[in-house]
């Protein structure tokens, strides 16, 4: 029997918040009222934003998430979906770490 413990969407968030700062990053929730669909995050190091959007394994963005995604996109900023603390563990490594083995 293979029993597998779900992960939700709150514990990668968590984590992400812990491996950010572990990098000497800054993260802070993204809220914006008046404009449904905005990531969840933006993390910030060495004069680099960027967006995350958090989502339970497997978990899909909803059109107006992906629409807004692709506004960000076009601006220049990168915009990451992450679902697992895998995940997580390599945004850090390309974005934040890229130097690191």
């Amino acid at each position: 029997m293979n029993i597998q413990k779900t992960i939700c969407e709150r514990q990668v968030e968590t984590y992400l918040k812990k491996r950010i700062e572990s990098e000497g990053g800054l993260t802070f929730k993204f809220v914006s009222p008046s404009n449904a669909g905005v990531p969840d995050r933006i993390v910030l190091k060495s004069g680099k934003a960027f967006f995350v959007e958090l989502k339970r394994p497997s978990g899909k963005l909803r059109p107006i998430q992906q629409h807004i995604a692709r506004k960000l996109y076009r601006q220049g900023f990168s915009v990451y979906v992450i679902d697992t603390k895998e995940g997580v563990d390599e945004f850090v490594r390309r974005e934040l770490a890229p130097n690191e083995i």
